[in-house]
């Protein structure tokens, strides 16, 4: 079937949809989506219908960055961006952090556990403080 569309847009024949409208419609699929599906690319093109094969993957890709980076900021408890990859918020509240040894998120943990913060916050503290610090 998408084959049959990129035959049809070589010819000349486009649906005219810009990345911002595709972005926000892969918005609105993310935002729907029940927790035990995959946040991936390929499920929320899935589900745009006609909108997803009739598509150029450059828009696709373009408004899938969009789309990622919107919904991690209008959903913060449902979603977070780890670097490039969109995640659900309940499958980050202990996952070790990419640059930091097992040991380093012991402690982490350890230490924001006493504190009585996730350690996302303990962070977040130490991070504006040493920044403070710093002028």
């Amino acid at each position: 079937m998408r084959g049959y569309f990129a035959q049809v847009r070589r010819a000349g024949f486009s649906i005219g949809l810009s990345a911002g409208k595709l972005a926000r419609a892969m918005v609105e699929v993310l935002s729907q989506l029940p927790p035990e599906a995959t946040p991936s690319k390929d499920v929320v093109v899935q589900h745009l219908g006609l909108l997803g094969p009739t598509s150029k993957t450059r828009d696709i890709n373009a408004a899938w960055n969009s789309a990622k980076r919107q919904v991690a900021r209008e959903h913060p408890d449902r979603f977070c961006l780890d670097g490039k990859v969109l995640r659900w918020a309940s499958a980050t509240d202990d996952r070790p952090r990419e640059k930091l040894s097992t040991a380093g998120h012991r402690k982490l943990a350890a230490l924001a556990a006493k504190e009585g913060m996730t350690p996302d916050e303990l962070l977040s503290r130490l991070i504006s403080t040493w920044r403070n610090a710093k002028k």
